[in-house]
């Protein structure tokens, strides 16, 4: 029987991780429950089979424009092992075409389209195998597949928000530190020569611009040491589960930011339940495959706690308002679709609201920070450039003295 590396959380909400022998996935996910451990992530340990047909990346895109071509040809009544062998074909991705080949001899074999997926975790996570197999229950497996296309999507579209967020600021912030370090390291050793042999008297800015002058020049590798060991450490304290609970929540506080960062989660909650009850999967299952999705501990820790509030036989809408996390329009909408039977569709409703607030707040952010960050630039380039030029006004009103 093959290996499974697991993840999940007992009924106190402790993590639980390790690995365990099943004949699949889902007979562990089953074994699992019935120790009261809600599985988070099962995947199959990687051994020589799984990792020479799995290796390499596929993209988000790919996996779309392949689920949305699927499911026309599903709908058009070609036979499936057909499907997957036209499609695998005429992938360009060499890790994608090995994928779809090895999905394609499983499903010849006898083995069920969603089971042939749940073997390659790394392409179709949980979210895309469960659905596909209330898709084979149900007979719809066209129309799921359609649905799990444009979740992609905007999934896709939604990443591209978060990059927006996160990259500009980082990667500005990272040229003007780059700069600063540039004249550290190399002008202001010229203007403190310049200063030794005029013998300058040397105001303070000018001599703490020129002790950190020193610093850097004698120290610069012990620095670069320190913040690697500095992004090492953050790293891996954010690999523990306390750490990333402790990180993500103070996310979620940072002003301006947070903010963007909370509608970000919420809309792929949302997003991602929708798609899952709109394919027929049970609600405590969608629950915890969303809350594996979310992207965000404190996010997950409150979505686990719906589940089990739901599990009780509790409202899904009073345990999320509970948590403090979610904003009174998503438990308002949520209780309306509990008591109107159409729990799905208020979902992709609040989907597409978050999903336009996302764009408008990665704009403004954008907009807010391009001049916040430019004078940052310009304090400290200009702070040193004039810090530098202090004693020289000093010496030439000594000189137009004499």
């Amino acid at each position: 029987m093959p290996v499974y590396l697991y993840r999940g959380r007992s009924r106190t909400g402790t993590e639980v991780r390790g690995q365990r022998r099943a004949p699949s996935r889902q007979a562990l996910a089953n074994m699992l429950r019935r120790e009261q451990i809600r599985p988070v992530m099962i995947r199959e340990k990687a051994g020589r089979r799984l990792f020479s047909r799995s290796r390499g990346r596929v993209k988000p895109k790919e996996l779309a424009v392949f689920t949305r071509q699927f499911s026309v040809m599903i709908d058009a009544g070609l036979p499936l092992v057909q499907c997957l062998e036209t499609l695998g074909q005429q992938q360009q991705n060499r890790a994608f075409r090995s994928v779809l080949q090895a999905v394609r001899e499983d499903v010849e074999n006898g083995t069920s389209l969603a089971a042939a997926l749940e073997r390659h975790p790394r392409v179709f996570d949980a979210l895309y195998s469960s659905m596909v197999a209330a898709g084979e229950a149900g007979g719809i497996l066209d129309t799921i597949l359609r649905r799990l296309s444009t979740y992609i999507e905007k999934a896709v579209k939604l990443k591209r928000a978060v990059v927006s967020a996160m990259v500009y600021p980082a990667v500005v912030l990272a040229v003007a530190m780059a700069i600063v370090l540039l004249v550290l390291w190399k002008v202001v050793p010229m203007f403190a020569t310049l200063f030794t042999s005029l013998q300058a008297e040397l105001p303070l800015p000018t001599r703490v611009v020129i002790s950190t002058s020193h610093l850097v020049g004698h120290s610069f590798p012990f620095l670069m040491l320190g913040a690697f060991g500095l992004a090492y450490t953050l790293r891996r304290y954010y690999a523990t589960a306390g750490g990333r609970h402790a990180l993500d929540r103070a996310l979620l506080k940072i002003p301006i930011l947070g903010g963007v960062m909370r509608k970000i989660a919420i809309s792929r909650f949302s997003r991602t339940l929708a798609t899952l009850l709109s394919g027929g999967v049970p609600i405590l299952e969608s629950l915890a495959i969303t809350a594996g999705t979310a992207g965000n501990a404190v996010v997950e820790e409150a979505v686990f706690k719906t589940r089990g509030a739901v599990q009780e036989g509790k409202a899904m809408a009073e345990s999320l308002r509970s948590s403090r996390i979610f904003p009174p329009i998503v438990t308002q909408m949520v209780r309306v679709g509990e008591q109107t039977g159409a729990l799905d569709a208020m979902l992709t409703k609040l989907a597409e609201f978050y999903e336009d607030e996302v764009d408008a707040a990665v704009s403004d952010l954008l907009t807010a920070l391009e001049p916040l960050l430019i004078l940052l630039l310009g304090l400290l380039v200009g702070g040193i450039v004039i810090s530098m030029y202090l004693p020289l006004f000093s010496l030439i009103s000594r000189l137009s003295v004499l």
